[in-house]
């Protein structure tokens, strides 16, 4: 799977209105087939910082990629960002989220 996380810096002036900005472009790639994952997080150190996390299939990709929404939003978005987003990209093995080795929970029992 491709796996992306893209860091968006707002201008404070924006903040308040970035996720309804983004949320058509949200809704329509969660529900792209080959789309595993899209989530949307605020940095609690910078709140003009917004990291999305993507999932996808590398098979639908592509597709991804020309959505009729893509130019959209490259005319829409950078008024509202101070500096062109910065991106990680990595293909890794999967397609879900796996148990983290370093931070096992106990399975709960009916006894606590």
């Amino acid at each position: 799977m491709l796996v992306i996380t893209i860091r968006f810096k707002v201008r404070p002036e924006w903040c308040d209105r970035w996720m309804g900005m983004v949320e058509e472009f949200t809704r329509a790639t969660r529900a792209e087939q080959g789309n595993l994952w899209f989530h949307w997080a605020r940095d609690v150190d910078d709140p003009t910082v917004f990291v999305l996390l993507e999932g996808h299939e590398e098979s639908s990709v592509e597709e991804h990629l020309r959505s009729p929404l893509i130019p959209k939003i490259q005319r829409e978005w950078p008024q509202a960002l101070v500096e062109t987003p910065h991106h990680i990209r990595a293909v890794v093995p999967g397609t879900e989220w796996a148990p983290m080795d370093l931070l096992p929970v106990p399975a709960l029992t009916d006894h606590g």
